[in-house]
């Protein structure tokens, strides 16, 4: 790869098909590929369209066959139940060839779904890596959703066989899965053939006769299976997102492309190489978990450490840091919430201060825009990079970001960096026009989407061109509101339907809480518009203070609107700010806006599936006097 940014996406706007050529050759092909790109299939083109390969071989076999078998693989580190763990890459060959063998022997096949509905558990990504090994497509739903939302997914992916936990853990708070299980099952009207269930000491359940089975007895009976050759177009797992209509939207991702992206991803971004501990402190629920707890830092030969754990909590704002110190994590990966979590218990970093952290080289961010305030004060403490780096589920990887692997460009604040190689981001008008340098707009991809994006949806090509495609012909359509610059730094305000529409100007609800996120005693914000009969739309702030703060209410008020005048100007129309004990999040620490918003318009929203909380919305229903 040549050295410096500048060069790595010359090298890619020269010859895209080249580049990608190029980054295939560091995955193991059974049929490698002498296609680069197919434009005519599917809604927009598939990659590597006559190679074959399995990824799991990728991600465990051929890293054992290299001398790596004594390797920690994955690293499980669970201070609810006060576990550690390490799995080596031989052990973890064995154990998934073990339950890919049971699945197998369950009549699980190459292109059969299984549904898992996991926790922070080894066996999570185990079971992603068993069904790769057999060419079967998982489906992970968040450990502990509402029985409804996992009936939804159940009936669309239509699993051959279900594998789940008795329980998990949050917190301190015991979640039975279980009986969300049954009640799924009982809702859905497709019935898989069998249920897996990992029994937890914290909870065993019953089982329930002719149905489920002790997940690791069934491993332990089993004969080892081997990796079965797939098409790199074969899909690898489906991803569901919440949908407008109602039906969840099956993300599909592939296997080639996906591969090929997440091992190029490792170096040139993350600068992770062999025998490296990588951290991503997300869930196996969300993409994050997908491409950087389970497939990325395998497929590369890193260890993975798999968390089961708060931020603050479980014991205090310092864990991140002591599983840091604990385990010699070189890059911690984590959501801009949970930093803002720590900040707000933890200001002046005397925990971090308690923990050797010099093997740590670099803090990644990612999961919704974080405002410059905390990403100063994390590098204050940290005197490290931190890198606020901007993606999707629909992509996989990172659309924008800063690259370890070149050499690290200038970073600014706020900004989620540049184009990884393979994306030309533009902002585009509502016209489909680019819009002039530093002018907010629509934030789209020039069409092809690189390797590892979702090439469609599950069954559903139609929908997926309404959803991304059609607006802009020629781009995907993020859905994200911001801004490239002259530089070619891209900035993520928000999502386009988070633009307040205020006496006809457009205003970004994310600039507003960047400039409410730099007052010194708010740990976290947001901001949201209100319906308002003369302007259309007006701003409505919310912000949570730090922990032993107290503020009189009208004088806070009176900082943070003088403070927007001062940084945005009137025509923000900002004028009022209420304080919150908390917001409403989903569990991976998204800030529910959606929900929010119809809370200041005096609506009763319906509570959110993947909210952490519910009780959240009634405090501060009470707070807006709803």
């Amino acid at each position: 790869m040549p050295q410096g940014y500048d060069a790595t996406m010359a090298q890619w706007h020269g010859d895209p098909e080249g580049y990608w050529r190029e980054a295939a050759r560091g995955i193991d092909w059974s049929t490698p590929p002498t296609r680069i790109f197919d434009a005519g299939s599917g809604p927009y083109g598939r990659w590597f369209p006559d190679a074959r390969l399995n990824i799991c071989h990728n991600a465990v076999d051929r890293h054992v066959a290299a001398g790596r078998g004594a390797q920690a693989a994955l690293i499980w580190d669970s201070p609810v139940t006060d576990s550690r763990r390490a799995i080596t890459y031989a052990a973890l060959q064995d154990q998934v060839a073990r339950l890919a063998g049971a699945l197998a022997e369950r009549g699980v096949a190459r292109a059969d779904r299984v549904i898992l509905y996991m926790p922070m558990v080894p066996e999570a990504v185990v079971a992603m890596l068993a069904c790769a090994r057999l060419g079967a497509v998982h489906s992970v739903v968040f450990g502990g959703f509402a029985a409804a939302e996992l009936s939804a997914r159940i009936a669309d992916a239509e699993p051959k066989l279900v594998i789940a936990a008795s329980c998990g853990i949050e917190g301190s708070r015991l979640v039975k899965y279980k009986p969300l299980l049954d009640a799924a099952l009982d809702l859905s009207p497709h019935k898989p053939d069998g249920c897996l269930i990992l029994q937890r000491d914290a909870w065993r359940c019953d089982l329930t006769p002719g149905r489920d089975e002790d997940l690791l007895q069934a491993m332990e009976a089993a004969a080892p299976h081997p990796c079965v050759d797939v098409a790199a177009t074969d899909p690898l797992y489906i991803l569901y997102t919440s949908g407008t209509t109602g039906k969840p939207k099956g993300v599909l991702r592939d296997t080639g492309g996906y591969a090929v992206a997440l091992h190029r991803s490792m170096r040139l971004l993350y600068g992770l190489e062999a025998g490296d501990v990588s951290w991503t402190a997300s869930d196996v629920g969300w993409v994050v978990g997908h491409s950087y707890i389970a497939y990325g830092p395998l497929l590369a030969g890193c260890t993975s450490v798999v968390y089961e754990g708060k931020p603050v909590g479980t014991p205090d704002a310092g864990a991140f840091w002591r599983v840091c110190a604990e385990h010699g994590v070189k890059v911690l990966f984590t959501a801009p919430t949970a930093l803002r979590a720590i900040k707000k218990e933890d200001p002046e970093g005397r925990l971090l201060a308690r923990h050797d952290l010099s093997k740590l080289e670099a803090l990644f961010l990612a999961g919704e825009r974080c405002d410059p305030d905390t990403v100063l004060w994390a590098g204050r403490l940290l005197d490290r990079p931190v890198i606020d780096h901007w993606w999707q589920t629909e992509t996989g990887w990172c659309i924008t970001g800063n690259f370890r692997g070149p050499g690290l460009f200038p970073m600014r604040p706020g900004s989620g960096g540049k184009p990884a190689p393979g994306y030309d981001v533009q902002a585009l008008d509502d016209a489909g026009r680019p819009a002039a340098p530093g002018e907010t707009g629509t934030l789209a991809i020039r069409l092809p989407l690189p390797p590892g994006c979702a090439p469609t949806l599950f069954r559903n090509d139609a929908r997926f061109c309404q959803a991304y495609l059609d607006t802009f012909p020629g781009f995907y359509n993020t859905g994200d509101a911001g801004t490239v610059d002259a530089e070619g730094y891209v900035w993520v305000m928000s999502r386009t339907d988070d633009i307040i529409n205020t006496a006809g100007h457009r205003l970004s609800t994310g600039q507003m809480e960047e400039v409410l996120a730099s007052h010194r005693d708010v740990a976290e914000c947001a901001v949201v518009g209100v319906r308002d009969a003369l302007k259309g739309q007006v701003p409505l702030g919310l912000v949570v203070l730090k922990s032993g703060v107290e503020r009189d209410e009208g004088e806070l008020q009176a900082e943070l609107v003088a403070l927007v005048r001062d940084r945005i100007g009137p025509v923000a129309a900002f004028r009022t700010a209420r304080v919150v004990p908390r917001l409403p999040k989903t569990r991976s620490g998204k800030i529910l806006r959606a929900t929010l918003r119809k809370l200041a318009d005096g609506e009763s929203p319906a509570v959110p599936p993947t909210i952490d909380d519910p009780m959240i919305l009634e405090e501060i229903g009470a707070v807006l006097g709803r």
